[in-house]
């Protein structure tokens, strides 16, 4: 065996050992360590190579942009559990209610809401699930489409600022976490306005599967409703608004008042306002909260850990040179690339999770995505959407999941009237997935929708440069500085005849 062979027998087992389903930042050391004293015994480098593994560890552990993945975890996790979705989302069935499809657009629009301040599918499914399908399924709603549109509007919450999916590919390529948001705004307002087309499309085709809600059924009327509407609404946008704009997320405004860690800070703090404010800040909110951050702080850092164990060996045995001459060469340059590469990251994500993705696979392919000239926010945010539908598609679809174990307990307790059955959750995800394939298809081939929102330098005409040197105190011909004089030479005396 050679090390050009070794480098792609280890991508092999990186694939067969998150197969396994042990848990992935464990099986990547392990796998890492493995290969790592194999390539010692076979001289492919010496020994003192792994010492540097310390050092990379102790790298990740110092990096401060991490520290806002816990702030932001935990703001979400407080305004998740604080009752902001039930106020929201009963307000918005009462707005858009008289509409066919109404409580399919009420939930398309809180859960874009919701995704910008929660930030976790879990809690998103299972809350908006809990309040909205019973009152989906009172009225007649298709359940295919009822548990599509609960299941695709939560995983909104991973492309919309300010995502940790965001954070995390910033991290990864080296780039500035509020341009990876400016450039994630256009992609997540065109995918809420693909869900509300599909929406009005299939309302108009199959009325039956998605009526209006009767006028008896709506308690909140006129100013009162809108009052409603409003005071969930304001003080949440307030919020997301002061934490992106301190940190140049959002389009038309690059100050660098805030680090991303800084304003993470700034939202968790602006959380426990805004429970204090809706009168459910309690300690065991807290508690749950703080845990819940706890869990996911520590699942990243150890993923971190695992990845860097595998990437540092791999690097060693030259394997990013191997992925970089196999994406490099395929044919339709740029393009080619991106559609290989988002086909890859489609099919990976039926098994991993989308930090697993963005520690262990985007190490790998940003060098190669730089060197072919592709913008890395571009990039980043083209990846973000694609991992979306890791949450939607089988066999492994989280929120898939989530709203299988939310539909059973509601049953159970007599909130809904029948079984959700599992081929349901299972078809009706399949609209939503496509149109978030359509949404990376449009990403790839019009790259404005990501960069349009980020700040241009200032644009110069090198033709209307003008230079023009000062003339009017020089004097070429005959003023010209003595150079004796300049330098304070005295000029030899005359010799006496």
């Amino acid at each position: 065996m050679t090390v050009e062979q070794f480098a792609p027998l280890m991508f092999l087992g990186l694939i067969l050992v998150m197969l396994i389903g042990f848990p992935v930042a464990f099986s990547l050391g392990a796998l890492g360590l493995f290969c790592g004293f194999f390539a010692i015994h076979m001289g492919w480098f010496p020994a003192n190579f792994l010492g540097n593994l310390p050092l990379n560890v102790f790298g990740i552990l110092s990096n401060e942009l991490l520290l806002a993945i816990p702030f932001f975890t935990l703001m979400g996790a407080i305004l998740e559990k604080c009752g902001l979705a039930e106020d929201m989302l009963d307000s918005m069935g009462q707005l858009f209610g008289p509409v066919r499809g109404g409580l399919g657009y009420s939930v398309i629009i809180v859960g874009f809401i919701l995704g910008a301040i929660t930030g976790t599918v879990a809690g998103q499914v299972i809350a908006m699930a809990m309040i909205s399908l019973p009152v989906m399924m009172r009225y007649g709603y298709d359940m295919r489409y009822a548990t599509g549109v609960l299941a695709a509007s939560g995983t909104i919450t991973q492309l919309v600022p300010p995502s940790l999916v965001l954070v995390v590919m910033a991290d990864q390529l080296g780039q500035s976490v509020g341009d990876m948001y400016k450039g994630a705004w256009g992609p997540s307002i065109l995918q809420i306005i693909l869900f509300a087309l599909y929406t009005f499309v299939l309302s108009r085709l199959r009325p039956n599967m998605m009526p209006g809600v009767p006028a008896e059924a709506r308690t909140l009327q006129g100013w009162s409703l809108w009052a409603k509407c409003l005071r969930g609404i304001i003080p949440s946008a307030i919020l997301i608004f002061a934490v992106l704009g301190s940190m140049g997320g959002l389009p038309g405004i690059d100050t660098a008042v805030a680090t991303p860690t800084e304003a993470g800070a700034m939202g968790a703090v602006g959380a426990f306002i805004l429970a204090a404010i809706h009168r459910r800040l309690s300690w065991d909110l807290v508690k749950e909260a703080m845990g819940g951050t706890m869990r996911i702080t520590a699942m990243v850092v150890f993923i971190l850990i695992g990845s860097r164990v595998f990437s540092l060996v791999f690097q060693g045995v030259d394997g990013g040179k191997w992925i970089e001459h196999m994406l490099s060469n395929l044919p339709g340059g740029q393009v080619g690339f991106l559609i290989v590469v988002n086909i890859f990251i489609f099919f990976l994500a039926f098994f991993l999770d989308f930090f697993e993705i963005a520690f262990i696979i985007l190490p790998m392919l940003g060098p190669v995505a730089v060197k072919m000239g592709i913008d890395q926010i571009w990039f980043g945010v083209l990846l973000c959407v694609n991992m979306q539908t890791s949450f939607m598609h089988p066999p492994f679809g989280f929120a898939l999941f989530y709203l299988r174990g939310i539909s059973d307990s509601l049953f159970k307790s007599g909130a809904i009237p029948q079984k959700v059955e599992s081929r349901d959750i299972y078809l009706g995800a399949i609209p939503w997935v496509i149109l978030q394939l359509l949404l990376v298809v449009i990403v790839i081939f019009v790259p404005e929708t990501v960069t349009s929102f980020l700040d241009k330098p200032p644009a110069v005409d090198l033709n209307s440069v003008q230079i023009e040197a000062p003339t009017d105190d020089l004097n070429l011909n005959n003023d010209a500085p003595d150079m004796n004089e300049l330098f304070g030479n005295k000029p030899e005396p005359a010799a006496k005849p």
